[in-house]
């Protein structure tokens, strides 16, 4: 499902020659269609007619009112059932992608290019896709694999750094969940650049892709998948409600750091491990300042978040450097603890 591309992008035009398309609808945002579309479209081989489809950047555009103006276009295109979606981009347009091709005319076949870090490692695997709802991430999706996912790693060199560190935040996370080898391997890493992650790309990939064949509806194991996504999509939820959107990356980030302490107050985790977590990903990521958020503001959309079962809060907490459990239960006492441990780091700087 996963196929590296190589300089002229054969094993795609394989792809392509290989099945009996109807048409060819490509969506992108303004950043893909400048820097990403042209390398597509110049290797590219197919006699079938596309069309290009495009959508503003950002996480706020990933929402019903996008979705729905891509379902008239597709109708206005009179794509049908034989049409295919290729979803060039990041995180918000493969997510986006993907939703519109499986709910399309009850579902139509869709490929992911991911061009970005987060993208290639954790957005396009897994056959997760969705929409925003007001300020809830992804609380609107569908399961529905891709067709195929081809990752052409060139194309990270033409991200801004700091979207090359958000990426980087779950690959982080992929080590912490469920491989320390790759984690260990990663804290080496002294300055994120394109050339030192590549080579880490990889294995990354296979752990999302592991842990999604064992459960790709997320009745158990896939749950770890969420360690940091908790707390972490809450503050991104409350950035996304005051018009300040952060960087996914930058949430998890925050979210791991606080999640790893609220393992290590829920005796899952020695004060060791989670000092040494916390220590790490500070070193690649900045403060995440949630100073004008209050304990209450957080709480509530904890309560709201997907995973909950009978209005409880379900974490996803390591239980080692390399292993995580699921539905876990917290105290609420804890929770809080771990936001504020979370506040005090910024004092202590």
């Amino acid at each position: 499902m996963i196929t590296i591309l190589n300089d002229n992008f054969s094993q795609l035009n394989t792809f392509l020659h290989g099945k009996n398309f109807s048409k060819i609808f490509i969506l992108v945002d303004e950043n893909t269609h400048e820097y990403c579309l042209p390398v597509l479209l110049g290797n590219m081989e197919t006699d079938l007619g596309f069309e290009i489809l495009e959508i503003e950047a950002g996480e706020e555009m990933k929402n019903i009112q996008t979705a729905n103006q891509l379902w008239e276009i597709l109708t206005e295109m009179q794509a049908d059932r034989k049409a295919l979606v290729i979803n060039l981009g990041g995180g918000v347009i493969t997510d986006m992608g993907g939703f519109v091709a499986s709910t399309y005319k009850r579902g139509i076949q869709f490929i992911n290019i991911p061009t970005t870090l987060l993208s290639m490692c954790d957005a396009s695997i897994g056959g997760k896709t969705g929409i925003d709802l007001m300020h809830y991430k992804n609380m609107v999706g569908t399961f529905a694999f891709p067709e195929q996912i081809f990752i052409f790693p060139k194309f990270l060199e033409t991200l801004p750094f700091k979207e090359l560190r958000s990426g980087f935040a779950e690959m982080l996370k992929h080590g912490l969940i469920a491989d320390k080898n790759h984690w260990d391997q990663l804290i080496q890493i002294r300055k994120l650049e394109v050339e030192t992650v590549i080579p880490h790309i990889q294995t990354s990939m296979n752990i999302k892709q592991l842990v999604v064949d064992q459960d790709f509806h997320e009745q158990n194991i896939r749950k770890t998948l969420n360690f940091g996504h908790t707390i972490g999509h809450a503050v991104e939820s409350l950035c996304l409600q005051q018009e300040n959107p952060i960087l996914h990356g930058e949430a998890v980030a925050m979210g791991m750091i606080t999640e790893a302490h609220l393992a290590y107050l829920e005796n899952l985790i020695s004060e060791e491990d989670a000092k040494t977590i916390v220590e790490n990903i500070q070193r690649y990521y900045p403060y995440l300042d949630i100073s004008d958020f209050k304990d209450e503001d957080i709480t509530a959309l904890l309560l709201n978040d997907k995973k909950n079962t009978d209005s409880k809060i379900n974490f996803s907490l390591l239980s080692g450097i390399g292993s995580c459990t699921y539905d876990h239960q917290c105290s609420q006492e804890n929770i809080l603890e771990s936001l504020a441990f979370y506040r005090k780091l910024n004092d202590a700087k």
